[in-house]
């Protein structure tokens, strides 16, 4: 691992500056997992409705891919990013309530369960995210929940009108793998963003290991949700 990767926020983080600032912001092995995930909660629902699927991809899209990382930028520079606060505030103003605006039409056209998770999305977002009440939502279950078992359920309840067994047990699935996903990535990020550049052979070793799982993790995931689309797309 060369110097210049040991000072990068995260592995997935593009040179500062410009553009690059923008799609770093994203996280998008992250971003492109969380709607992995909302893939694997329409396409187990009984019934194939792919226009209720890619409403849901917007949502989420929005709400955390853009949303949610916003705010975790806008509250302590975690990436680096030299994009302006008022930008982030902006971005992530717009994408919530673009999620929400989502939401609540799919609660009216579809099944009112859905008010539910719109409403506890839109809390959990800027809770967890800007850690307020003092960072009690702040937490790896509260991510868990919300960025592995809120896509899948939120998914397969606007697909079938009902959460079945079958979907509980696949938010468990969502659920624990973001919290093993996070088991390995804080302390990387401690690493990359708080230990001094000195190289270090074993640790970088360790590092990069850690991240090589992610990215597996991370493909694993998505091949899952591409193949389950082909099963119901056939």
């Amino acid at each position: 691992m060369s110097e210049v990767s040991r000072r990068k926020p995260a592995f997935y983080a593009l040179r500062p500056g410009g553009w690059r600032d923008y799609v770093t912001l994203l996280h998008p092995p992250y971003t492109v997992w969380n709607l992995s995930y909302v893939v694997i909660g329409a396409t187990l629902a009984p019934d194939w409705r792919p226009i209720r699927l890619g409403a849901g991809l917007v949502a989420f899209f929005l709400g955390l891919g853009i949303g949610a990382h916003a705010l975790d930028e806008l509250h302590d520079r975690p990436l680096q990013t030299r994009i302006p606060d008022r930008v982030l505030s902006g971005l992530a103003g717009v994408s919530i309530a673009g999620a929400v605006a989502i939401g609540i039409v799919a609660a009216v056209a579809w099944t009112p369960w859905l008010a539910a998770f719109v409403a506890f999305g839109g809390f959990i977002v800027c809770a967890y995210n800007l850690e307020l009440f003092g960072g009690r939502f702040h937490g790896d279950w509260w991510l868990a929940i919300s960025w592995g078992s809120l896509p899948i359920l939120a998914a397969y309840l606007a697909a079938d009108g009902i959460v079945t067994w079958q979907a509980l047990g696949a938010a468990a699935f969502g659920c624990l793998l973001i919290v093993a996903q996070r088991r390995l990535s804080t302390p990387v990020r401690l690493v990359r963003r708080r230990l001094p550049d000195a190289g270090d052979a074993t640790r970088d070793a360790l590092v990069s290991g850690i991240e090589g799982a992610l990215r597996a993790m991370t493909a694993a995931v998505v091949a899952l949700a591409v193949a389950l689309v082909i099963l119901r797309a056939r």
